[in-house]
């Protein structure tokens, strides 16, 4: 009987944690909008869904993996905004139910795990809530991580197999922290198979190292990729910008120890109980318990480093409910009788600790930029179109004027349906393609002004750029180029001969560049 009810318990945490995940995230990811991250992966997934091949129509610097799949949840539930958060919310409640997995494998009473993975999927996807190169990258990786410690615990093929397969989409969501973290893992693992003299796990291992080269093959041959500019896209162009910050780098207290205050007081249990058994216990650092603290703690310090260089807000906080869980875990192991005060101010701390950081990222958003915005003023995002439905429009740049960013959109919608010339449209609103319906040919993921996205024209791959913009015009044949603020006229004016361009203001905020006949677009029919 105990059994059964058992199972009937289990069955019932799982399907909880899993609705409640999607639910969550389905619900904060639709509160507002900052339209360069929101909707990164809108266009691009709707692009893909109609054949444009990334970096040969698209210049693409990070996210090859999540928009192939957000054109696969378009192809399934359609192109709208419920099956663009629907890819996000289904990877959180992923992510939620392995966390649950493994903390009851590493022993600890089911209520517990049932607990802490809630509240990991309060702090999980959410703080994005719409599909994020970052958290893909992350969430692929913890995947990884996990696997390794089922892998070294269970000594089961699968779970070798699974770690550089995970760590694979991992690098192609983003290539900062999966980098860092194959770094990491693959000394851990030589490491281990080393000091316990095991030998099979490598096999599995290299079995899952070519399923990855293969797959990539395969994405590369099959998608029509040229894998020259995968190589400078992706590998070269990236690096160049990568070494700017770190040579830029310049580590403050609070960058560095006060904003990750509650992660370091989370882990703190965990790690001095461990270096107390590395200190005092000989044979510890040949027990699998120290390679499981060892996995935990590079991987926790490996995305604190991430995040001093990414310029993105921190999403990080997701450790918290992880680390806590492991903490309780390790005063378990050492303490003979059931201690309830520890427990319960574990359990308190962590409760506490997780709500101030859901206020933050989920009630604030800040993560998009919106702790500032007043949602109550927000505005159904069906006055933009039907597509849209479920989102509460409302933007940092327009959160007092929310009426006049929608009828911004709405003019702008209107004037490119109206004008029936083959048009390249740049805008941060990558949203527009979709909702009507017709590809716009834009050359890049997004647009910054900092050189993070698409070269500067000092970069020595901005002639690649350039060509790929050219190439882009003269297959289509694009006879206009609209470029819509804030993205700045530079995107694509610096890139081009301006004997190529006439330039017109369309609307407040709207510029057109006709092209016209010159060496640059030689062949191109007009």
């Amino acid at each position: 009987m105990r059994v059964k009810n058992l199972i009937t318990i289990n069955n019932f945490f799982i399907l909880f944690i899993l609705i409640f995940s999607i639910i969550v995230n389905q619900h904060y990811a639709s509160l507002g909008a900052f339209p360069i991250d929101t909707f990164y992966h809108f266009d691009l997934g709707y692009r893909i869904l109609k054949g444009d091949i990334p970096f040969t129509d698209i210049w693409m610097v990070s996210g090859v993996i999540v928009n192939y799949l957000q054109a696969f949840f378009f192809y399934i539930f359609g192109i709208n905004w419920t099956s663009y958060v629907l890819h996000a919310s289904i990877f959180n409640g992923i992510i939620s139910l392995a966390t649950y997995f493994l903390l009851r494998e590493f022993g600890l009473k089911i209520y517990y795990c049932f607990l802490y993975s809630l509240l990991f999927s309060l702090l999980g996807y959410t703080s994005s809530g719409t599909p994020f190169v970052d958290h893909h990258s992350t969430f692929f990786c913890l995947l990884a991580v996990y696997s390794l410690l089922f892998a070294i615990k269970k000594e089961k093929n699968i779970f070798w197999i699974s770690i550089p397969i995970f760590l694979g989409f991992a690098f192609l969501s983003k290539q900062v922290p999966a980098f860092y973290i194959f770094l990491i893992l693959s000394i851990i693992i030589i490491i281990y198979l080393f000091t316990l003299n095991k030998i099979d796990p490598l096999k599995s291992i290299l079995l899952g190292i070519i399923l990855s080269i293969f797959f990539l093959i395969l994405l590369i041959f099959l998608g029509g990729i040229k894998f020259e500019s995968f190589i400078n896209q992706y590998i070269l162009y990236p690096q160049s910008i990568g070494n700017d910050r770190f040579s830029n780098f310049k580590p403050t207290f609070d960058g560095v120890v006060s904003h990750f205050k509650f992660i370091y007081i989370s882990i703190a249990p965990f790690f001095f109980i461990n270096l107390k058994l590395i200190i005092y216990k000989k044979k510890f650092l040949k027990k699998k318990d120290f390679f499981y603290f060892i996995i935990i703690l590079l991987f926790t310090l490996s995305l604190i480093f991430h995040q001093f260089f990414t310029k993105n807000q921190t999403y990080i906080f997701f450790l918290i409910p992880l680390l806590v869980g492991f903490s309780h875990i390790a005063i378990n192991s050492i303490t003979e009788k059931k201690n309830n005060s520890i427990t319960f101010f574990l359990i308190l701390y962590c409760i506490l600790v997780t709500s101030k950081y859901h206020l933050r990222v989920n009630e604030d958003r800040k993560f998009h930029e919106l702790n500032q915005v007043n949602f109550s003023k927000s505005i159904p995002a069906t006055k933009i179109d039907n597509k849209l439905k479920g989102l509460k429009w409302i933007t940092p740049p327009f959160k007092d004027n929310v009426e006049e960013e929608i009828n911004f959109i709405k003019d702008l919608k209107s004037q490119i349906q109206t004008d029936k010339r083959k048009k390249m449209v740049i805008t941060h609103y990558s949203f527009i393609s979709s909702i009507l319906d017709e590809n716009f040919f834009s050359p890049s993921m997004a647009y910054t002004s900092d050189g993070s996205i698409i070269p500067l024209k000092n970069n020595k791959y901005s002639q690649k750029y350039k060509n790929l913009v050219i190439n882009l015009i003269k297959k289509n044949n694009v006879d206009v180029i609209y470029i819509v603020y804030p993205v700045h006229k530079g995107s694509i004016a610096d890139y081009l001969d301006k004997s190529c361009l006439k330039e017109k203001l369309i609307l407040k905020g709207v510029i057109s560049y006709e092209i016209k006949r010159c060496k640059d677009f030689i062949g191109k029919n007009n």
